[in-house]
């Protein structure tokens, strides 16, 4: 499997909005480059591009949302590592392969869908207790994101 690149790094929050605040001044940012909510995940988000890395803030939509767990068990902070693979779904048979575990999603399903393209989690046990994702969006020099 080859990694081509950090795709972006997540940060857990409990208020989007006060979070918003600190970090925009530090990235030089007048607002997030992309916002949204992914109600299967139970997260508001606020990205933003540095370079060609993704840096997010992730707020929990729900008080038993996985943001929400891990705030209460750890504190804010860097919740996630995500790398860019070409295929998601190769990826995860090849890590399977050499015994790494991965979280499947409510569904049981391991490769999730967002946007035009999958992700998934590897299981932080694994890896040094870091969440880290494994995702095929695609990056478009000329448009930015695909």
């Amino acid at each position: 499997m080859k990694i081509n690149k950090v795709d972006h790094i997540c940060i857990a929050v409990k208020d989007l909005n006060a979070a918003k605040e600190v970090w925009e001044l530090l990235l030089g940012k007048s607002g997030p480059d992309d916002a949204y909510v992914d109600e299967p995940e139970k997260i508001r988000v606020a990205r933003y591009w540095v370079g060609e890395i993704g840096f997010e803030l992730m707020e929990s939509t729900t008080p038993d949302g996985d943001v929400a767990k891990f705030i209460e068990k750890r504190g804010e902070g860097v919740m996630l590592i995500s790398f860019n693979v070409d295929n998601t779904r190769q990826a995860v048979a090849e890590l399977s392969g050499e015994g790494y575990p991965f979280i499947p999603a409510p569904n049981g399903e391991i490769a999730r869908p967002f946007r035009d393209c999958e992700f998934a989690f590897v299981h932080p046990k694994k890896l040094n207790g870091v969440l880290t994702e494994i995702i095929d969006y695609q990056w478009d020099e000329r448009k930015g994101r695909s």
